[in-house]
């Protein structure tokens, strides 16, 4: 089934997971319009627990190609600057901290904001001949939505000072060499098997996806005797849970287990 939630973004459902396609031609830029799409599906697929798992990608050439260049040269204050820095930050902060794995299957040109929304998805794949990059610094900003915070975190400091410094963009598989991406995919196969691995978390059981999930993102801004407390906590909540009785259950029965979700 295939739900158009606005003009710019469409959403698939095939069981437990929705994709969800950025079409916003010629380059899939996030415009202020999108941003507001963009935060209805989210909340959406939040509420929704008959979804266990997303894959957003976009349309064309483009996964996105950064923020609206009409937008930024009309702010004409720090204030102004500041507060669609903030709203961006927001709508982004709220798909990395949805407990349901989100997987960006970059499909083409991947820069400034589309890097940002990139970063704040759970796993990313990208389809060779794709380029990333956070090109700011060469309109005399910086990035605003999270990229200095996420991607010093996930490829390093020094990678990424020197990636938001020159505005360079890089290819695939150096995007795969840094931990940028898990998997580099031919482009005629990247949409079918991000739809793939997510079916694959899909069928596992939610409380246990939301637990791991949590625990991953929590965990990453508290010291390590806090994570494994934390990590303990959630653990010894799932081992109340009946997919935990009915997981063991069938490994011992040597069976599919039929997860219920509780």
């Amino acid at each position: 089934m295939t739900t158009t939630a606005g003009s710019m973004i469409a959403c698939h459902l095939d069981g437990a997971v929705a994709t969800v396609t950025i079409h916003h031609p010629p380059a899939n830029t996030l415009t202020p319009e999108l941003l507001s799409e963009l935060s209805q599906v989210v909340e959406a697929v939040a509420k929704d627990d008959a979804i266990k798992a997303v894959v957003l990608t976009g349309t064309g050439r483009f996964f996105v190609a950064g923020a609206d260049i009409r937008l930024l040269v009309s702010i004409s204050s720090s204030q102004e600057g500041e507060s669609i820095a903030l709203h961006g930050q927001a709508i982004l902060n709220r798909i990395e901290s949805l407990e349901k794995p989100v997987i960006a299957a970059i499909n083409g040109v991947c820069l400034g904001g589309g890097l940002e929304l990139a970063l704040c998805c759970h796993i990313r794949l990208v389809a060779e001949g794709s380029r990333l990059g956070q090109p700011e610094i060469n309109l005399g900003i910086m990035p605003g939505f999270g990229g200095t915070q996420r991607l010093p975190r996930i490829v390093g400091q020094s990678k990424a000072l020197e990636l938001i410094l020159t505005g360079d963009s890089i290819s695939a598989q150096e995007a795969k060499s840094l931990g940028l991406v898990s998997q580099v995919i031919p482009p005629e196969d990247l949409l079918r098997q991000a739809q793939g691995l997510a079916r694959k978390m899909a069928s596992q059981s939610l409380p246990a996806l939301r637990a791991s999930l949590r625990a991953i993102s929590r965990g990453a801004d508290m010291t390590l005797p806090e994570g494994l407390a934390m990590e303990a906590r959630l653990f010894g909540g799932l081992c109340e849970s009946e997919d935990k009785r009915e997981g063991l259950a069938a490994f011992l029965e040597k069976r599919q287990p039929q997860f219920t979700d509780r």
